[in-house]
């Protein structure tokens, strides 16, 4: 079954997968219905979640009717139970919209939501992170989750994310975050598929992030706040939501 999984996830490129999902999900739905675990952001329930990974196959962590993972049910509870985001007019930059996020979002009646990727269906307009194609202080939130781990130049992106975003405005930057390296490790002399799975847990990833992420947010010009709303989540509802272990929340603001 992990073959099945690592061949997938490696072989099928991003922007089929993405379409493909639109048919699948409603039948995994079906097929996996069950009463043990629920997804947070629609509240469907399922007999199990799916193993998902490419260094390392986790268990339950793919939600098979809305394809959520642990970070993007984590996030949910936290919009939704610590701040009012999500009824307060905005307008939104969503970079590299996940599929779990988009309808919601896209019918949010509070916001102006615009959705910017190079190449997923889902992007409103096709543009790279490191050029954005917006006048300065264009947004009053930027939600832009596991992307800069896939960027070479991810300081010139988090310039560009400072730059379009309002004063006072607010960031979202998740990315994978190794919470036991004090330091990113990077080496632009790894290329390979393979050896970027081994050494920054994906292939298609060019950096392994340390605790010094948020350092170098700040260093940019961004007041960082560290969430770690993980502690106020009730232990059996961990299990039952499906949630990640031990994860910070990077919010940023341009102030």
């Amino acid at each position: 079954m992990k073959n099945i999984y690592l061949i997938i996830l490696n072989f099928f490129p991003r922007k089929f997968l993405i379409k493909i999902s639109f048919f699948l999900r409603p039948i995994l739905k079906l097929i996996y219905k069950g009463d043990k675990f629920i997804d947070p952001i629609d509240g469907s329930s399922y007999r199990k979640f799916l193993s998902y990974g490419y260094k390392k196959i986790r268990k339950n962590a793919l939600c098979p009717g809305t394809l959520s993972l642990e970070r993007h049910r984590y996030l949910w509870l936290y919009l939704i139970n610590e701040t009012n985001l999500l009824t307060k007019k905005l307008k939104v930059l969503h970079v590299a919209p996940e599929q779990v996020f988009y309808r919601k979002f896209k019918n949010n009646k509070f916001w102006n939501y615009i959705t910017l990727d190079l190449d997923s269906p889902l992007a409103d307009i096709k543009a790279d992170l490191c050029d954005l194609p917006f006048n300065e202080n264009t947004f009053d939130l930027i939600i832009c989750n596991h992307v800069l781990e896939h960027i070479e130049n991810d300081h010139e992106a988090i310039k560009e994310i400072y730059r379009v975003l309002k004063n006072n405005g607010i960031g979202i930057l998740q990315v994978p975050i190794d919470l036991n390296r004090e330091k990113t490790f990077e080496n632009k002399k790894i290329t390979e598929p393979k050896d970027r799975t081994k050494y920054f847990g994906q292939y298609d990833h060019v950096r392994i992030y340390g605790k010094d992420y948020f350092k170098m947010l700040s260093s940019i010009g961004f007041k960082v706040s560290k969430v770690n709303y993980l502690l106020n989540i009730d232990k059996k509802m961990h299990t039952i939501y499906c949630l990640p272990k031990n994860e910070l929340i990077p919010i940023v603001y341009k102030v």
